[in-house]
């Protein structure tokens, strides 16, 4: 949340202890910067939110009774009277459940992208008590009396049921409750800041810009959850756009609850009985992250507010320093005045930075906030005004917001672009040209929940602002709020497809509903340089990418400062963040300094990574390097999540739901599908326990030691340490280190296996830049090393070969090893090499390095026989 100071003369007041009731937690903060007088209230009343609903218990629907129904190519029809109820099954297990008045349409959001459905195989069969959907795998069993759904597995296990006091609409509010018990969690729901199991909290779905951080309503409104029972998990995504709220067992251990503050009652139900399939299912329906251009998998460096000069020196400085980096962003003081697409003073020459940029290896990201300063004269706003874009009062006027420059004395005086047109979008999409022409490479949208600066509205537009939309329909705010963003984030994503065809796009949003992923990656927001945002931020991401969203990071290091609270990023904060930020999905050190040039105002606490000494540079150095060394095993896990949804960072419970120890673990973290990250998150440790899920082996992968799943075990951390832990039978593909995606061919891939028995991998390549891909250009190399007693063998099966590859070769890397009697490929024989030098140099050799028992054998990529690499003689005492 940017404040920009004005010269207006203000009442400097500590509001100490001020308390807001966030969610479950009561929130502690305090107000340390001068507040006006005329808006004393503006941080308190602004974000408490006084508009929520309750839901009446005491005023729902009556029972209803399934009167007749009528079959459906893919599902039922129920007449329940004065209403009805579809349900249809999308797939074998996947329902989709509407209940509406009579003549009323099935509502479907913009946030799915997809609703041509084959019907699958499905059987009906009705009694006098029920009406009973039965597929390959999932049974739909709809009591007639009182009117309830019941959803079982194939072996007629219960995995779902409506609660007592069912589905309905309570004075216009839609609302459903489900029956639970005791060993039920739940996770999801997109952007929150209390913790990853969601079982006894209440939540709420509604964008904001939260003050606090920790507030019930943050940044982004994902209304999909999973639940987790027996071992056994479901998904449902509530489809309705406006605020929703859910009481997970907060009131009763024996039922949940879900609603709306109006819309439709729409909700989707998917099966597992797998966390990864639902989450499958559920991206099948929402759309999947595109796969993203390589620079945008690196790290990157942003400050509030750098100027061109600064964005030079900082570009200098990681190169001079050996720091890899890729992009570099600007953020909102790049502008003439405020005026979006426009550049200011701090950018003299746009262009020349572009091209100097580029020269470099840097990609570069401005930021795009959603309000139109109102001044004629000033292009933008002309022009939207000449199409009429804008969004309006009830009365037919503009309406008129504030965001910058910040003055809550100021007149309200900015324009809202009307997304839910597509006239609107499609212009806004072209607004982006002069930014591309200068050789922008990303977009970043800011304060697209959306905010304005004016209290009474708590800092969005008010509820009753009309959005019309392509048919002519008026839409209150109440129920485009909650999208806002999401369109937005179509008509950015779509400025590549018209204005950089074949370019992958970059698109950053803050804000975001269920199917922004596949438009833009996530950050999360304005957190704060302390130990507890550093924390809060392994939970928050994990629920981000299990609602659907896999690309997701946080500002590295903490965005904002303040001394007399405490929150500083000093350099053990700054090492331990940028550990653990190395392995988030997007990867940033953003800070915030006022608004200020930090090269101009040098009294700042400065956040690049060579700020705070040496030791902390160096610490930066090794784990920046150590992600772009994993670049291929990083592309390759996109490659997944494109494909499946699969999630980047995982909690452990996404992969190990089998054990109940991963359930509530929150500080440690799947990265893809091999790597463990265990964190240090306290102030002053050298140490922490780490929990080793069950059912697998585990390696340090800084020792080599290995140890048994299910058990917690004590790693020594000094400040130079992230502990991290490889899942035994896994191959990690890698690099060689560039200073810059692009920088260097990909000619040798390393295999870095870990290896009991058998490890396979399936490596995916393609130009990392283009679309390309979408028209299969891309190789997939299946490769499987299997340990067979007396020698391991290693083949490669060039599954697909439809793109221009560097790759020359594979160097082999097997941890653990023994020196090899022999290492041979039919009649080609692997020479001994006596050094990774040597090796390097050769075409087929190998090398063992007797000190950390590690072999690496050479292998070329055109090898078409299995390498055989003996360990022990064989049974008739053969070398």
């Amino acid at each position: 949340m940017k404040r920009k100071k004005t010269k207006k003369k203000a009442i400097p007041l500590l509001l100490a202890t001020a308390v807001l009731l966030s969610g479950n937690a009561v929130s502690q903060f305090y107000l340390a910067q001068p507040v006006f007088a005329d808006d004393l209230v503006f941080p308190v009343e602004a974000f408490r939110p006084t508009d929520d609903r309750p839901l009446d218990k005491s005023h729902l629907q009556q029972p209803m009774t399934v009167q007749s129904f009528e079959q459906l190519d893919n599902g039922v029809k129920l007449n329940l009277g004065a209403q009805e109820a579809y349900i249809r099954m999308l797939t074998s297990d996947m329902a989709k459940v509407s209940l509406l008045n009579k003549g009323d349409k099935e509502y479907t959001s913009v946030g799915i992208a997809k609703t041509d459905w084959s019907a699958p195989k499905f059987k009906v069969k009705e009694d006098d008590k029920r009406i009973v959907i039965t597929t390959d795998s999932l049974t739909v069993d709809i009591k007639k009396s009182p009117f309830g759904i019941k959803y079982m597995d194939k072996d007629g296990n219960v995995i779902n049921e409506d609660g007592d006091q069912g589905i309905g609409y309570e004075n216009g509010k839609p609302y459903v409750f489900k029956k639970t018990d005791n060993n039920e969690n739940f996770y999801g729901l997109g952007e929150k800041t209390d913790g990853l199991n969601k079982r006894g909290k209440e939540e709420g779905i509604w964008h904001q810009d939260p003050f606090p951080y920790e507030s019930k309503y943050i940044y982004q409104s994902v209304p999909f959850f999973i639940g987790l029972k027996d071992k056994k998990a479901y998904g449902i995504l509530f489809d309705n756009t406006y605020r929703t709220y859910y009481n997970f067992a907060k009131e009763s251990d024996d039922y949940y609850y879900f609603y709306a503050d109006g819309g439709k009652l729409t909700y989707y139900f998917f099966n597992g009985p797998q966390i990864k399939d639902v989450v499958d299912r559920y991206t099948d329906l929402t759309g999947k992250v595109p796969l993203p251009p390589e620079w945008s998998l690196g790290f990157h460096q942003s400050s509030w507010a750098y100027s061109q000069n600064d964005m030079e020196e900082v570009a200098a400085g990681y190169r001079e320093k050996k720091i890899p980096a890729d992009g570099l962003f600007f953020d909102i003081e790049y502008m003439d005045d405020y005026k979006a697409f426009t550049w200011g003073k701090k950018v003299p020459d746009p262009a020349g930075l572009g091209k100097r940029m580029e020269e470099q290896g840097f990609h570069q990201v401005n930021i795009f906030d959603p309000a139109i300063r109102a001044l004629p004269g000033y292009s933008v706003y002309d022009e939207g005004t000449a199409k009429d874009l804008w969004v309006k009062n009830p009365d037919g006027t503009n309406f008129l917001g504030k965001l910058w420059p910040w003055d809550p004395s100021a007149p309200p005086s900015s324009v809202y672009p009307n997304f839910l047109k597509k006239e609107t979008r499609d212009w806004w999409s072209m607004q982006y040209k002069p930014f591309f022409d200068t050789g922008i490479d990303g977009i970043w949208n800011d304060v697209n929940e959306p905010v304005s600066f004016i209290a009474k509205d708590h800092w969005t537009l008010p509820l009753d602002a009309v959005h019309e939309d392509d048919n002519g329909v008026k839409h209150a705010h109440e129920e485009v709020h909650n999208i806002y963003a999401h369109l937005e984030e179509e008509a950015s994503f779509n400025a590549f497809k018209k204005l950089k065809p074949n370019v992958r796009p970059f698109v950053l949003t803050r804000a975001g509903y269920t199917g922004t992923q596949r438009y833009a990656a996530t950050w999360t927001g304005d957190n704060h340089s302390t130990w507890e945002h550093l924390r809060m931020s392994i939970p928050m991401n994990a629920n981000v990418g299990l609602a659907g969203h896999p690309f997701v990071g946080n500002d590295i290091g903490g965005f904002t400062k303040n001394k007399q609270l405490g929150e500083i990023c000093t350099p053990e904060l700054f090492a331990r963040w940028v550990e653990l930020g190395a392995f988030l999905p997007f990867s940033r050190d953003h800070y915030n300094n006022d608004g200020d040039s930090p090269s101009v105002k040098q009294n700042i606490n400065r956040q690049e990574p060579w700020q705070f000494g040496k030791e902390v540079e160096d610490i930066s150095r090794k784990y920046i390097s150590m992600r772009y060394e994993l670049m291929p095993y990083l592309q390759n896990a996109f490659k997944q999540a494109h494909e499946t949804g699969n999630l980047i960072q995982q909690p452990l419970v996404f992969q190990f739901q089998d054990d109940p120890n991963t359930y509530n673990n929150e500080d440690q973290f799947m990265f893809g599908d091999s790597l463990m990250i265990a964190p240090v998150v306290e102030k002053g440790a050298t140490s922490r326990s780490v929990y080793l899920p069950a059912g697998v082996k585990w390696i340090d992968y800084w020792t080599g030691e290995e140890f048994e799943g299910g058990q917690t075990i004590t790693k020594q951390a000094d400040l130079g340490t992230l502990p991290i832990y490889v899942k035994q039978n896994s191959i990690i593909p890698r690099r060689e280190v560039q200073q810059y995606a692009g920088e260097k061919k990909l000619t040798n891939l390393t295999l870095d296996t870990y290896l009991n028995d058998k490890a396979s991998y399936s490596y995916y390549q393609d130009d990392a830049a283009t679309e390309d891909y979408t028209r299969g250009e891309f190789n997939v190399t299946d490769f499987h090393v299997e340990n067979k007693g007396n020698h391991v063998e290693f083949e490669q099966d060039k599954k697909v070969q439809n793109y221009a590859s560097d790759i020359q070769s594979y160097t082999l890397k097997l941890h653990d090893a023994v020196e090899p009697k022999k290492v041979q490929a039919a009649n080609n024989k692997y020479a001994k090499a006596g050094s990774m030098e040597e090796l390097n140099g050769q075409e087929r050799a190998y090398y063992f390095d007797a000190n950390e028992h590690v072999l690496y054998v050479k292998i070329p990529v055109d090898e078409k026989q299995k390498v055989k690499i003996q360990t022990q003689d064989d049974v008739d005492g053969s070398k």
